[in-house]
């Protein structure tokens, strides 16, 4: 019993970076943080996920979450409370 357990976490922990979204590069993190900060954004945070590129930042003192296309177009923002 404590074998197929050690067995299952072990399993558990060799596929979460199989689960890991790749880091966005610096020449596009630089782009996105030109382009944002151009339209009064302050840029905090740059992250993938589910295919998009995902930006935590600041404007006019509330906080959003942005969600940019392969083009660095925003096609989904939500303010966080």
């Amino acid at each position: 019993m404590i074998k197929s357990i050690a067995a299952a976490l072990t399993a558990l922990a060799l596929a979460g970076p199989a689960f890991a979204s790749p880091d966005v590069d610096a020449a596009t993190q630089s782009q996105i943080r030109g382009k944002l900060t151009a339209e009064g954004y302050e840029v905090r945070k740059i992250d993938n996920e589910d295919g998009m590129i995902e930006v935590y930042a600041l404007k006019n003192g509330e906080r959003f979450e942005l969600y940019l296309d392969a083009d660095l177009n925003v096609v989904r923002s939500k303010t966080e409370d």
